[in-house]
């Protein structure tokens, strides 16, 4: 199947370019390349109402939070419609569990800021391998419990949390609806999976058959759950392969977002 003319034109640039697969680096390396290619790629900042950094308590020491208040109108919009203060939105930045911050997701957050007219908490996560698995998963989940206690400091609302990531961090936002399921809280209303990877034991066709180096392929895959998983058994745990959940019984509604062949 051909590309999407987007994704080809950014195959072309990076055969042309001669840039060496993430997964051929050393980690450092691997880190700066993919935080300088994010931030390239997101241009100019879109504006929002304002933007806050502090730390809360984590399992492992301080968290980083970057709180995003969308723009005026997009804020007074969304009270008229709701008469209610905005949602909140979790939003976990992806990166393999071993690259990213939250400077990676800065782009998108703040995007649904002013789109949805939410107050966006982006929150970092301790990375693989220093912090195997679980630590980001124990991570997010004190994020989302100091979020749900603070809202209301925050000028949202509490009773409208929902998760969010991308790639790893869509694993993650899994991961964290089904620790709150067993932990009883905290309530989360909506789930939003941005190609989330999902079983760690995961052999599609489309892994088989789409593994063109310039890409995202088997090898990275296996590159990410090498740095994240310490022991490979771990992959078999939900919270590390959400997939292989034994049911999804009681979990907040979920949007998946996902690649399919352009058909032309």
């Amino acid at each position: 199947m051909p590309l999407h003319p987007q994704a080809e034109a950014l195959r072309r640039q990076r055969a042309e370019a001669g840039t060496p697969p993430l997964y051929t680096r050393t980690l450092a390396e691997a880190r700066a390349a993919d935080l300088a290619d994010i931030r390239a790629a997101a241009g100019n900042p879109e504006p929002v109402g304002s933007v806050q950094e502090f730390t809360v308590p984590g399992p492992g020491g301080p968290l980083p939070l970057r709180v995003y208040h969308p723009a005026p109108e997009a804020e007074a919009e969304a009270e008229n419609a709701a008469a209610a203060p905005p949602p909140v939105l979790l939003y976990l930045f992806g990166g393999g569990w071993t690259l990213g911050s939250l400077d990676t997701g800065d782009a998108i957050c703040r995007r649904l800021t002013n789109a949805v007219g939410c107050v966006t908490v982006a929150a970092g996560y301790r990375l693989a391998p220093e912090h195997p698995f679980p630590a980001a998963v124990h991570d997010v989940a004190a994020a989302a419990e100091w979020i749900a206690g603070h809202a209301a400091e925050l000028g949202a609302d509490p009773a409208r949390l929902a998760v969010a990531g991308d790639s790893a961090g869509g694993n993650l936002a899994a991961a964290l609806t089904l620790l709150a399921r067993e932990r009883g809280g905290p309530a989360i209303r909506h789930q939003l999976l941005v190609y989330p990877n999902t079983d760690h034991a995961a052999d599609t066709p489309s892994v088989r058959e789409h593994d063109d180096p310039l890409l995202f392929n088997r090898r990275s895959v296996a590159w990410y759950w090498g740095h994240y998983l310490a022991d490979p058994a771990d992959g078999a745990n939900p919270l590390a392969s959400p997939l292989r959940a034994p049911s999804l019984a009681g979990l907040p509604p979920a949007t998946v977002l996902t690649a399919r062949p352009l058909l032309l």
